[in-house]
């Protein structure tokens, strides 16, 4: 598995070339568009909330010695708690309305990567696209939530907090890069097939989504770009395993 979470990440290396190669900025206008309005729209919220959610915790410790010590821990962990929500909501929001603009985007380059044109998988509509973004990202969100919660409460104790924050930020990774995956992956497989697929290759899912949630801690630029690299990149690696697997079948 580390060494597909190394080669996703690699794949970023040639993104921006490739998306100059094969003309593709066009395309992310939109995704560009609905990233930002994302962005603003969850800080936003997230500004206003976290100073509630640190109060609510802070009233855990009913003792008035340390109240203190614990408000300000409880401030720390409410902005964590917002953080965390923020990152998970904002990738699903604007990989499932991105969807019907990033397939596109993935069946280009792997026409340009396997030089076939005339396809022969599942062919889908802009509605089609939307709806299949809308539920994989639905289905993935209420995942990452059923992971992440108990991994957050995981941060009230010593020690075993460090390996939590690891443990949030790989789940974080996986389902982003899902995500990413599900664009190419669309096109080949029902719902059910590109969720085993994902998991079998969990690693290029991680890899890919490390990248894109570290690109989300750059100002500005981060949420531009984020979208058109981390799809690019994934659309590679996938087509890359889509391929092995089809040669492994002939050779069964």
């Amino acid at each position: 598995m580390i060494k597909n979470i190394i080669s996703s990440i690699k794949a970023y290396f040639g993104a921006f070339s490739l998306i100059s190669k094969l003309k593709l900025w066009k395309y992310f206008a939109i995704p560009i568009l609905i990233s930002i309005v994302t962005a603003i729209s969850i800080g936003v919220s997230a500004y206003g909330l976290s100073d509630n959610i640190g109060h609510y915790i802070s009233k855990i410790w009913i003792w008035d010695w340390g109240k203190t010590t614990f408000t300000t821990i409880g401030n720390v962990i409410g902005g964590l708690v917002i953080i965390v929500i923020g990152l998970i909501l904002f990738k699903h929001i604007i990989m499932a309305l991105s969807a019907p603009f990033m397939s596109p985007v993935s069946e280009k380059i792997e026409a340009h990567l396997t030089g076939t044109k005339n396809h022969s998988y599942r062919d889908t509509s802009f509605l089609q696209q939307l709806w299949r973004g809308v539920r994989i990202n639905g289905r993935n969100l209420l995942m990452e939530l059923f992971l992440t919660i108990p991994i957050l409460l995981l941060k009230f104790i010593p020690v075993v907090n460090i390996f939590s924050t690891v443990l949030l930020f790989a789940v974080q990774a996986y389902y982003a890069g899902f995500g990413n995956m599900d664009y190419t992956l669309e096109r080949h497989f029902k719902y059910a097939k590109s969720v085993q697929f994902v998991r079998k290759h969990r690693g290029l899912a991680i890899g890919n989504g490390l990248v894109f949630i570290l690109f989300l801690f750059i100002p500005v630029i981060g949420v531009i770009l984020v979208l058109p690299l981390s799809v690019t990149a994934a659309s590679v690696k996938t087509v890359e395993a889509l391929q092995l697997k089809n040669t492994e079948s002939l050779a069964n």
